[in-house]
């Protein structure tokens, strides 16, 4: 699974899951976020070769975006992950047992929504990161077509 979160407002951008995940998937993976977030100032991770490959790294450079690694064996230097992965792992994870990678990317789609919308985090003030809009069906339209007020 390559877990990306936002460390600012605790939002789950991705979870891509495959039994292999290597530099290139690491690019495509990175350019739609970047193409639908924007570029961040930076990416924080581990070392493992997914992410310190010259290709990413080249990447990553030539895109203005800063590269942050852990020191191996040191999750605290990147709590916000290592926490949102236990929590990934006791609310999904460890209750589950996928049977293919699509039913893993489904399932695991579904509860990443349910972390950014409805799930409360105590870190901002028991807010979602992302919480849903619902508007009032009184607000969606009037009979007449024109938009509620």
């Amino acid at each position: 699974m390559l877990t990306v979160i936002d460390e600012y407002t605790r939002e789950c951008l991705s979870i891509h899951i495959q039994r292999q995940i290597k530099a290139p998937e690491v690019l495509y993976k990175l350019s739609e976020l970047f193409i639908t977030k924007g570029l961040p100032d930076y990416i924080r991770s581990d070392n493992g070769s997914e992410f310190t490959a010259k290709s990413v790294r080249d990447w990553l450079e030539s895109l203005g975006v800063k590269t942050l690694f852990i020191e191996p064996g040191s999750p605290w230097e990147n709590g916000y992950i290592e926490s949102f992965n236990g929590k990934l792992r006791d609310e999904l994870l460890n209750g589950e047992i996928f049977d293919n990678i699509l039913e893993a990317s489904v399932i695991t789609e579904r509860w990443r929504e349910h972390y950014n919308k409805i799930r409360p985090h105590s870190s901002l003030g028991f807010r979602p990161p992302v919480p849903e809009v619902i508007i009032p069906h009184h607000y969606a339209s009037l009979p007449d077509g024109k938009a509620g007020a």
